[in-house]
């Protein structure tokens, strides 16, 4: 089980447009640094900067192949956290009842004085 803790350093850490597609991209395989250099259109340097953030935080990790380092996924939260991102709502939750919006019923709850 993830500590609430490390989760909150897990959304922290993604909330970034280009580490969200290199999580993307390795929740598909394995990848080394030139194919996200390729897939971001960004420098060698800043995609290194991003990938050393991640491995950091315990979300990907890497071997390396001959002159290649490898990066893959590590955390399982990731996949999960990608597709729910990813999905499409047509609505908003509809206000409560007792919502002053709908002005509808009272409040459910016991009222402080």
């Amino acid at each position: 089980m993830i500590a609430p803790e490390k989760r909150i350093e897990i959304l922290k850490v993604i909330a970034h447009p280009v580490r969200l597609k290199i999580l993307e991209d390795l929740v598909q395989g394995v990848k080394c640094v030139s194919d996200f250099e390729e897939s971001l259109d960004i420098s060698q340097p800043n995609v290194s900067q991003h990938l050393t953030l991640l491995r950091t935080n315990g979300i990907i990790d890497f071997f390396v192949d001959g002159r290649l380092k490898c990066y893959f996924l590590k955390e399982p939260l990731i996949p999960d956290l990608l597709e729910l991102l990813k999905k499409q709502y047509d609505e908003d939750v509809p206000a409560p009842a007792c919502c002053p919006v709908t002005k509808k019923g009272t409040y459910p709850g016991g009222r402080r004085r």
